[in-house]
């Protein structure tokens, strides 16, 4: 009875430390960079924070892609390019929590998408 209850007790314990898995989702969209260390993702459902200077900033950043060729610049170094990102996010928050990797897209990509809107 006693290794039971022990038994028990340590498959409770295992349940409440388990941390949920998040998903992998892929979101394709406008990476904006516009001053330092401000990243933001614009897709279809909205602006997605990746980092914000002096606070938020999500796990993987050395994961998102870059292509000089197929990025505009508007404020010295900063600016935009468009791009897929594999991420986790927490929706409620419009934050991308991890970054797991991601692709630089031609920007005709992101221009001729009706669901994004116009950089």
């Amino acid at each position: 009875m006693k290794r039971s209850l022990f038994i028990l007790a340590i498959i409770s314990f295992i349940s409440v430390i388990a941390l949920p898995v998040k998903a992998i989702e892929t979101r394709c969209g406008w990476l904006r960079n516009p001053t330092p260390a401000n990243w933001y993702l614009k897709d279809g459902d909205g602006t997605w924070v990746i980092s914000m200077q002096g606070g938020y900033q999500a796990e993987g950043m050395d994961n998102l892609p870059s292509d000089e060729k197929e990025y505009v610049k508007t404020n010295g170094y900063y600016g935009y390019g468009c791009a897929c990102l594999n991420v986790s996010t927490d929706s409620n928050r419009m934050r991308i929590t991890m970054i797991q990797g991601g692709e630089a897209l031609p920007l005709s990509t992101c221009r001729e998408d009706s669901n994004l809107p116009k950089e």
